[in-house]
This record gives structure tokens, C-alpha cells and sequence, in this order.
């Protein structure tokens, strides 16, 4: 006799054989109502359960860490330091305290988060200082020369101020850039008088654009401006110190190997060959620094990643070939580790020498990760290797998340492990396969890495291009294909053996070298740039389509199962959403003396009272416009006299920008829009932009709605940054620039005149 059971419905039961009763339809069993969702949730689950196992949170460290830096540098005002450092060590204490609970991962990413924001303020706290507010003219200064910029038309060196006087200013300064004539800048380390003419740092040329005053404040640099006069060398005050020392004796090095390469090279081939072993690229040709970026081979100036690996590679490879040759070190020494060693002095010393940019940190970072784990046995191109030194970098210069270097070079750098960890695999086939031995044997492994390295890091890198630069690069691979080889097989081994021949006088056969591959360089650069279509243009966009580009990167390259191609979903609805991204109708300089208009053409024409060639050439790159800012087309359409200009704007309106108060009441009946320096007279049936307006919320982008305009403002009413401090009385500004009730019209006296008169009777 079968026992007494329990039955998973609770019921009672012999051995749980029988289900629990339920109400039935007569006739016939309850059919199992089957489910299509089930087996996808499940399968979803899987994967999420795959990507959330061992080791996989240390990656999402850094984009966490990143993510709280991108939320400080959103806010409108600065954050209190005590409060964002103590939700970060609250938020740490906790993960620590959880790090056994399923709720660990998210309480590590939230403390990640609060971190970035709390060590981005602290890093604005340490280095705040003043910051210019309106521009001052023959200022004296005296002070220490701390770097030093050879450019192409003219020269420009950092001041570290000792004293600041100015007859209408008592405003005090700790640096300033100032420019003079090319030949004219004083050595690094010298302690010079002089006077300048300062300006304010420059802000963005338009909403949404490069915040240059941003970048200018976390250099410690108040105010910009040009020499007025003669620069004097006078006796210091007192030493400047252990860093100026540095920084004159690196520079002295720069410009040490610069004459030695002007020895030899001149023009394009000694300006790239500089830029290449110093840093310094200033003094390239802009049809060939133009040709360069266009082709996308513009990276090859910057010194990020690609020149870091070959430096360290070539010292790698070298060192661990000589110690080989001696059977006795080979038997019984870690000689790989040795050549580790001295790739990592190697690729110190390039940091040092190229001037530690952003970039260059970054990819010295990177470069260390990866000789210091072939120094202790550990896998080094990894994941987790990019992940460490975006934490290092990030740390010590949150402020290089906003920057364009930061972005393509970590974006490209992911993409090339990704390739590494999960492509390469698949194509690197087992030595007895023959038919992958004979592709290998005639180059096709190396040729095939070759191409998808170029590829994976052209595409990684075309959302930012596109977002600050406003350009893509179609033929970017074919340039990368038929330069880069030459480039790493030739140009760069020949800097670094003329760099150790130098001191004893043997280098200009290496210069002689590394021009004959400039050389190529130049002529495939030039030969892309001139192909059908290889100018890429692309208007402006706004940030949203920039951050779901960056979330789809992110989860391509991080993300090991099919959840990745989520990533690839993000990309299109990025693509898509920049593309549709509305064009301005007028665009208006912070100072008020440049106004383009959109006319019926659908291009922009330009009114101006004091033109802008750097403005002018960012609004047209801004607008995907070919043009270049002396085009004659930009003046087409545009009346001016010396009252002020006229233009036909959006939807048949006139917009005036008026330069003497005599010409606004004929504008107020007229224009639809009138841009001035003035205050509009009362009873103006016009929409005005006024002084006052652009003195608090800079330049403006207007779109036409059928209320009037749309605004949109670099400074927002309410924001107050340490770079971009708030104007004193400012308030919350509109967002719609509403056109005025129509004004009543003057009365015209009807009295016809005596002689009309008399011809009537």
C-alpha cells in the first residue's frame, strides 16, 4: 500500500503521485498555457549571470569612476567638497563592509561613481585661482618662463606671474600665455618684464563646442593675451625652484634635438620628425597638417599609444635580441624580464621628453601595465590593464574625461583589446592547420591584424571626431595601411637610433632616414586627402548622441556575450539621432560682432563689424560648410553700411546687427531680429540681442519656432564654474526670444499740399 505523501501543492497525498485537485472543464484535462517570453528572460539571465562572474567588475571600475566625473563637470554650481569626499568614503566603507553580499557590485559601482565626482572637485579646490573677467590693457608683468611653443606664424610661452600692475586693475594672476613675435619668445627658465595686453580666456565659439577656458583653468592659467613691446631678461627675485629647473633642462633637450634634426631635415620633414621624438608639432605646414587629418593619419602627430608601444617594443625587442647572444645570461637569467625593465626606463624617458601630455600619460600608463606584468608572470594585454590606467589617469587628471585626446585614445585602445581578447582568437589558428601556415608565411596573419587594428580603431575613434572636429575619415584605413608600416618599420627605430647617436655625432644618417619615411608619409597622406570624397564633413551634434555612442563602445568591447551586440543597437540610434540634429538659423559671437544667418540658400552669411577668422572657421565646420572664412560667398546677400548690416534670415525675416544708435529705429520697424551693443529703444517691434544679454550667457544659437526663436546659450542663466564664473545680477535667461507685440504705428499727417490742390479743382 502506497504511503501518505505531500504534494508540491501542499495537498495531501499517497507517495505524492497525484497533482492537487483543481477545477476542470468538463470533458477534458486544463491545457499548459505555454509561454514565448520564458525561454528569452531566461537566456537573458544566463548572460547577465556570465558577465556578472569572477572578474569581470574590475573593467566597469573605471567607466563607473569616469561616469562621476562626467555628472561634476554637468552641475551648474560648484559642489561642496566635504559633502561630495564623505558620500564617497560613506559609499566605500559600505562596499567594503558588503563585499561578501549579492548587492556588492552594485554598491562598488555607486562608490566608483561618488569617487570620480569627489576627486574631480578636489582636484578643482586644489588648483583654484582667479580667472580674468574683462580684458586689461597695458599690463606690466614680471615673472618665470615655464614652457615655450615654437608655432608656425608666431611663438608663445606660459609666464608664471611674480608681479601684476595695471593703473585701472587690481586683478592678480598666477599665470598667462602670451604670444609674440615668432623668433621672440625668451628661454624656459629666464625671469623676464615685460607688458601685455590680457584677455580672458577663450570660451566656446558656440553652444555645445570646445570649452578652451576650461582647459586653460586646469592648467593654472588665468588669462591669455600678446606682448606689447620688448621682452627684457632681468636678474630673478629668487630661485624659481626644483620644477622650473626641470622644465628648462627638458626644454634645453627639445630644442638640443631639434637643432641636431635641422641639421639635416627642413620644411614638413623636420617639423614632423620633432613632433614625433619631442611633442612639439606647432611648426607643421597647415596644408600638411590639414592633409593629415583629413586622411587620418592625424594621430601620428599626437604622441598617444602607437609611438609608446614602438618605443617600448623596439627597446624590448632589442635588449632581450643582444642579451640572447650571450648563451650564459639566456641558460640561466630572466632576460625578458630585463628588457622589460629597460623598456620601461626607455618609455619613461619619452614621457618626459614629449612633454607628459594627456595622451601621452595614458598611453605611458598603459605601456607600464603591460611591462610590469611581463615582469611578474602575469598575461598583459588585458582588460584589466586598460582598466588600471584609466583609474591612474583619471585620478590624477580628471579633467582629461572632457578631453578630445582622452576620449579617442581610450575609445581606440579599448577596441584594440577587445580585438585582442576576443577577435584574435578566433584568427590565430593552431600551427598544424596548413592552409593558415602558408597565409602566415607570406605575411596574410600580419597584413589581416594589420587591417583590423586600423579598422577597430577608425571606428572606435569616429563619434568623437565627428562630435570636435566635425569630420570623419573615409579612406582612414587605406592611409593607415599603406603608412603605418613605414612608419613603425622605419621612422620611428630611426628617431630613437639617432636620439642614441647624438652624443656621439653619428645621427644624421638617422635624421637622413626617418626623412626618407616622412617623405612617404606626407605623399600618402596627400594622395588620400586628394581622393573623391575624402573630406568628410559633419555637422554639429549635441551631447546625448556623443554619450550613447560612448555607452555602445562601452558595451561592445567590455560585454563577452550576445548582450554585447546591444552596443552595436546604441551606435545606430546614435547615428541616427546626430544626423538628425537641427542646424542653427543664427549664430551670434559672445561679443556681439559676428552674426551668421542662415538664408534661403540653406548655407550661413555672415554680418560683422570686426571679422573672426578662428570664429568664422569653426561655425563653418560646425555646419559641415566647405567654405573657408575668406569665402566671398559669405558675404553674399548681407547689405552693410557703416551704420550696420542687413541680411534675410529664416522664413523671408530680416536680421539687422546695428553698430550706431542711429540705425535701430529704422531696424525696429524692419527686422525681425536685431543684434547690437546698445539698448534697444522702447516700443521695439523687434526681437533684440543686446550687450547685456551676451555679457551673461555668451555666444547663442538661435532656431526659428513660430513663437520666434529658440535659444540656446553657452551659459545657461544659473551656471557658475570656477572657469566660467556667473556675471553678477545674472538670473535664469529664456529659452524663447519671443517676438514683441507689433508696435502702433505712427500717425502720417494726411494734408495734401496746396499744389495737388489746385490741380484737383
Amino acid at each position: 500500500m502506497a504511503e501518505q505523501g505531500t504534494t508540491p501543492g501542499g495537498k495531501r497525498g499517497y507517495a505524492g503521485t497525484w497533482p492537487p485537485r483543481a477545477a476542470a472543464p468538463v470533458g477534458g484535462y486544463v491545457p499548459a498555457r505555454a509561454s514565448i517570453w520564458q525561454p528569452f528572460i531566461e537566456t537573458l539571465q544566463q548572460w547577465a549571470r556570465a558577465e556578472a562572474g569572477a572578474g569581470r567588475l574590475l573593467p566597469w571600475v573605471p567607466v563607473a569612476f569616469g561616469t562621476g566625473i562626467a555628472f561634476y563637470f554637468a552641475a551648474e554650481h560648484e559642489p561642496v567638497l566635504s559633502v561630495a569626499a564623505g558620500v564617497a568614503i560613506a559609499l566605500c566603507l559600505l562596499a567594503l563592509l558588503l563585499r561578501r553580499r549579492r548587492v556588492f557590485p552594485a554598491i562598488v559601482m555607486l562608490a566608483a561613481v561618488a569617487a570620480g565626482f569627489a576627486t574631480a572637485t578636489w582636484k578643482t579646490a586644489r588648483i583654484g585661482h582667479t580667472v580674468l573677467a574683462r580684458p586689461m590693457f597695458s599690463v606690466a608683468l614680471t615673472g618665470f618662463v615655464e614652457t615655450r611653443d615654437i608655432r608656425e606664424k608666431t611663438d608663445r610661452f606660459v609666464l608664471r606671474v611674480v608681479s601684476m600692475e595695471s593703473p585701472r586693475d587690481m586683478t592678480k594672476l598666477e599665470r598667462v600665455r602670451l604670444s609674440v613675435k615668432k623668433g621672440t619668445a625668451p628661454d624656459v627658465g629666464s625671469f623676464v618684464e615685460l607688458k601685455a595686453r590680457l584677455m580672458p580666456p577663450l570660451g566656446p565659439q558656440r553652444p555645445g563646442s570646445y570649452d578652451f577656458g576650461r582647459d586653460l583653468y586646469f592648467q593654472s592659467i588665468g588669462a591669455s593675451g600678446f606682448v606689447m613691446g620688448a621682452v627684457k631678461t632681468r636678474e630673478p627675485p629668487a630661485a624659481g625652484g626644483l620644477a622650473l629647473r626641470y622644465a628648462a633642462f627638458m626644454q634645453g633637450l627639445r630644442d638640443a634635438i631639434d637643432a641636431r634634426i635641422r641639421t639635416t631635415l627642413d620644411g614638413d620633414q623636420r617639423a614632423i620628425a620633432t613632433a614625433l621624438l619631442t611633442g612639439r608639432r606647432d611648426a607643421i605646414s597647415t596644408p600638411v597638417n590639414d592633409a593629415m587629418f583629413i586622411s587620418g593619419l592625424g594621430h601620428v602627430l599626437s604622441i598617444s599609444g602607437y609611438h609608446m608601444a614602438v618605443v617600448a617594443g623596439v627597446v624590448f625587442f632589442a635588449v632581450r635580441a643582444l642579451l640572447a647572444l650571450f648563451p650564459a645570461l639566456t641558460a640561466g637569467h630572466p632576460i625578458k624580464k630585463w628588457a622589460a625593465a629597460a623598456a620601461l626606463v626607455a618609455a619613461a624617458f619619452y614621457l618626459l621628453l614629449s612633454g607628459a601630455e594627456v595622451a601621452t600619460q595614458r598611453s605611458f600608463f598603459m605601456t607600464a601595465v603591460v611591462l610590469i606584468a611581463v615582469m611578474v608572470d602575469r598575461r598583459a594585454i588585458t582588460f584589466r590593464t586598460l582598466a588600471v590606467a584609466a583609474l591612474i589617469v583619471l585620478a590624477i587628471a580628471p579633467e582629461a574625461l572632457v578631453h578630445p585626446s582622452f576620449q579617442m585614445s581610450f575609445a581606440a585602445t579599448l577596441g584594440l583589446v577587445a580585438l585582442v581578447q576576443i577577435g584574435l582568437p578566433n584568427l590565430l589558428a593552431s600551427p598544424d592547420h596548413s592552409a593558415t601556415a602558408r597565409v602566415a608565411l607570406w605575411g596574410g596573419r600580419e597584413l589581416t591584424m594589420l587591417m583590423l587594428a586600423s579598422l577597430v580603431a577608425g571606428l572606435a575613434t569616429t563619434p568623437y571626431a565627428a562630435f570636435h572636429f566635425h569630420r570623419v575619415t573615409p579612406y582612414g584605413l587605406l592611409a593607415n595601411l599603406a603608412a603605418m608600416p613605414v612608419v613603425s618599420a622605419i621612422v620611428m627605430p630611426a628617431g630613437l637610433l639617432g636620439l642614441l647617436a647624438m652624443p656621439f655625432g653619428f645621427d644624421g644618417v638617422f635624421w637622413a632616414i626617418m626623412g626618407f619615411g616622412i617623405d612617404w608619409m606626407i605623399l600618402v597622406t596627400q594622395w588620400v586627402a586628394a581622393l573623391p570624397g575624402a573630406v568628410g564633413r559633419m555637422a554639429a551634434f549635441g551631447i546625448g548622441p556623443l554619450i550613447v555612442a560612448s555607452a555602445g563602445i562601452i558595451l561592445l568591447g567590455l560585454l563577452r556575450t550576445p548582450l554585447r551586440w546591444s552596443g552595436a543597437v546604441l551606435l545606430v540610434v546614435a547615428t541616427v539621432w546626430a544626423l538628425r540634429a537641427p542646424l542653427p538659423d543664427v549664430l551670434i559671437s559672445a561679443d556681439g560682432r559676428n552674426v551668421a544667418v542662415r538664408g534661403g540658400d540653406g548655407r550661413l552669411h555672415l554680418m560683422h563689424s570686426a571679422k573672426d577668422a578662428f570664429l568664422v572657421k569653426e561655425w563653418l565646420a560646425a555646419d559641415a560648410d566647405a567654405r573657408t572664412a575668406v569665402d566671398a560667398s559669405l558675404g553674399e546677400g548681407v547689405s552693410c553700411d557703416p551704420s550696420g548690416c542687413v541680411t534675410q534670415g529664416p522664413g523671408g525675416a530680416f536680421v539687422a546687427l546695428a553698430m550706431r544708435p542711429e540705425a535701430l529705429a529704422d531696424d525696429c520697424e524692419r527686422a525681425a531680429l536685431i543684434v547690437t551693443a546698445r539698448p534697444a529703444p522702447q516700443g521695439c517691434a523687434a526681437s533684440v540681442i543686446d550687450a547685456e544679454r551676451l555679457r551673461s550667457h555668451g555666444a547663442l544659437v538661435l532656431r526659428r519656432t513660430s513663437a520666434g526663436y529658440a535659444i540656446d546659450a553657452v551659459k545657461p542663466g544659473g551656471i557658475d564654474r570656477p572657469w566660467s564664473p556667473a556675471v553678477p545680477g545674472d538670473g535664469e535667461s529664456e529659452t524663447v526670444l519671443r517676438t514683441p507685440a507689433a508696435a502702433p504705428r505712427r500717425a502720417v499727417d494726411a494734408t495734401p499740399a496746396e499744389t495737388d490742390l489746385q490741380g484737383d479743382d
